[in-house]
């Protein structure tokens, strides 16, 4: 590994920074949106399983891709290719992460500004500006605007600085926080009125519901969307692991703490929900469907907060702080795709290619903000639904069909001398091959 690029100091400076860009709106605002929308405990079912079957051995292949060949998405994986078509293919499904990247980043940075701005509220109601209260939780184009320019500017500051003092540093500060502050709100949600119905309705799963083709496509998109997949981040992050680290412990821990805090956001919000449908918000309109859709968690909670009086503005402010926090840990692995890969194939200055790339996303957010109805879903279903898991459906053949099974184990094998005795190795190299792809295709034909 060049000193030039970079790369996580510890073991626990690249789990936190994975489990970040893991752990963000994708858990705490899509999850629980997607989990109420589709039944419930019968999504947060086929979720789990999906996730530990499908995405985590192809979150496997995205950190051996980065880790063997030391580079951004694209290069690593024709350092991989033998020939030309070969090197051909490598770039297109490189490429389509990094796009993909963009694509999330870009209505990503539009939730992140919402988030801000709800944190910014609490604020200006207790000084009295009712009015910037208002106009900070109200839907316009200068609150959008002005909210999503920040947030990447906040994004581009961190990205500047590198992998070890950016990236780790922030996600080791950050992200247990976020966790603490989430167990906390659990808890106070567990002893308000409809708490219970909520927690019944997010525990016990209707089994009829789990092979519904709009589930498990949603299901699937979820999976891999939480866990960064099909975007380049977890290959260039692999390029930024010691040859040293057991990848296999490794990615089953990033796994395991992303499905947990996925799972903990659903345990706050679908809860929260029934609390406030108690307090007399309509959250189910009359054939069962969920009303607030993607706005879910900016019309439930504060409801709630609202009802725990004063000191429910300090718990509102904490809760969208963070919430902006998780979504910064995030954000910041989505830019650092792009940004690597024009800093090693074009040799552009780090700083300067951060800033270039930055502006170029925002300008797609503010498309999309001018466009809202039409584009805010469309870019959403494109690069979350279907691009990330068709994406890392091509990393998981391009390692189970094109990287040599030899070169895949000597890769492993640093780090984990005894790994082709182990129970990994005699499961991940066939199920990568087989089992992956075609299970991921067959989801999208039932989805149909």
């Amino acid at each position: 590994m060049s000193a030039s690029r970079g790369g996580f100091s510890s073991r626990f400076g690249f789990i936190m920074a994975a489990a970040g860009s893991a752990v963000g709106l994708g858990n705490i605002w899509g999850f629980p949106t997607q989990t109420a929308s589709n039944g419930g405990a019968a999504f947060v079912l086929v979720y789990l399983v999906l996730a530990f079957c499908l995405a985590y051995p192809a979150f496997m292949a995205e950190l051996l891709i980065g880790r063997y060949g030391q580079a951004n998405a694209v290069t690593s994986m024709q350092k991989m290719s033998r020939n030309l078509w070969q090197k051909r293919f490598a770039f297109i499904v490189g490429f389509s992460g990094i796009i993909c990247a963009a694509l999330i980043l870009s209505f990503y940075g539009i939730l992140a500004g919402w988030m801000m701005s709800y944190a910014i509220e609490p604020v200006t109601t207790t000084l009295g500006f009712n009015e910037a209260s208002s106009w900070l939780t109200s839907q316009s184009i200068a609150r959008n605007l002005i909210f999503s320019a920040l947030f990447m500017m906040l994004t581009i500051s961190i990205i500047r600085r590198g992998v070890e003092d950016g990236i780790e540093k922030w996600s080791k500060r950050l992200m247990p926080m976020l966790i603490g502050l989430l167990i906390l709100l659990i808890i106070y949600v567990f002893t308000l009125d409809g708490s219970r119905e909520g927690f019944a309705a997010y525990l016990n799963p209707d089994i009829s519901r789990v092979f519904e083709p709009d589930l498990l496509i949603n299901a699937l998109g979820s999976a891999f969307f939480s866990l960064s997949l099909g975007t380049s981040v977890m290959v260039i992050y692999g390029s930024y692991i010691s040859k040293k680290e057991n990848l296999v412990t490794l990615g089953a821990q990033v796994t395991l703490i992303d499905v947990s805090i996925a799972f903990l956001a659903g345990l706050l919000i679908i809860p929260s929900m029934y609390v406030a449908q108690a307090q007399g918000v309509a959250i189910f309109s009359d054939d069962g469907s969920l009303i607030s859709g993607p706005n879910l968690v900016f019309e439930v909670l504060p409801t709630l907060f609202d009802g725990m009086g004063g000191i429910g503005l300090f718990v509102g402010f904490g809760f969208f702080v963070l919430m902006s926090i998780a979504a910064l840990t995030s954000s910041i692995s989505m830019l650092e795709g792009p940004v690597s890969f024009i800093v090693e194939r074009h040799n552009i200055e780090r700083k300067k290619a951060t800033t270039f790339v930055g502006l170029g996303i925002f300008i797609i957010s503010t498309l999309i903000i001018l466009n809202f109805d039409v584009l805010f879903g469309f870019v959403i279903s494109l690069s979350t639904v279907y691009g990330q898991p068709l994406i890392a459906m091509l990393c998981c053949i391009f390692v189970g069909w094109i990287w040599q099974r030899s070169d895949v184990l000597a890769e492993i094998k640093q780090g984990n001398d005894n790994v082709e005795h182990g129970l990994f190795w005699k499961i991940w190299p066939w199920y990568t091959k087989f089992i992956c792809p075609s299970a991921i295709a067959i989801v999208f034909f039932h989805s149909l």
